[in-house]
Order: structure tokens, then C-alpha cells, then sequence
């Protein structure tokens, strides 16, 4: 499972019968939203993404594990365990 970037409180709000959620502009153009999305729903919550498969470039995809700043002091262990 993904970790988290943020969170943000959104209302609810009145449309026809049913309700919705208002979502802010950033994310719209973070992630390039438009028209529609899928919503899936999961054991943990509701996840939602364009049905466009958007794939980062290596260059793009490099930056983002950059600045992610994961913890790697593990990998000792892990590459001194003897499994190849």
C-alpha cells in the first residue's frame, strides 16, 4: 500500500439526489484531471484516478524517488542476509 502525501477535509456538497466533493484546483492539474475519473472502491477507502494510465518518464520518476528522501539504512541488512 501507498503512504500518504496529504490530507485534506473536503465537504460534501448537494448535487440533484446524491452528493459530491468539490476538488481543489492543484490536484486537478497535479495529476491532470479533467472530464472524469474512475473511483474504485477498496478495503481501506474510496481511490480515485484518471483512466488515462499516466506514466511518469524515467527523468520524472527519478525526481519523485529523490525527493521522496526514503530511508535506505536497511539495505545493510538486507544485502548481508546471503540471498542472492
Amino acid at each position: 500500500m501507498s503512504k500518504a502525501t496529504g490530507t485534506r477535509e473536503v465537504k460534501l456538497i448537494a448535487v440533484g439526489n446524491s452528493k459530491g466533493i468539490r476538488l481543489p484546483k492543484v490536484l486537478l492539474q497535479k495529476y491532470g484531471w479533467s472530464d472524469s475519473l474512475v473511483l474504485e472502491e477498496r478495503e481501506e477507502g474510496v481511490f480515485l484516478y484518471s483512466k488515462e494510465k499516466n506514466k511518469l518518464s524515467w527523468k520524472e520518476s527519478y525526481r519523485a524517488m529523490a525527493a521522496d528522501r526514503e530511508d535506505w539504512s536497511d539495505l545493510e541488512a538486507t544485502v548481508a542476509d546471503g540471498l542472492d
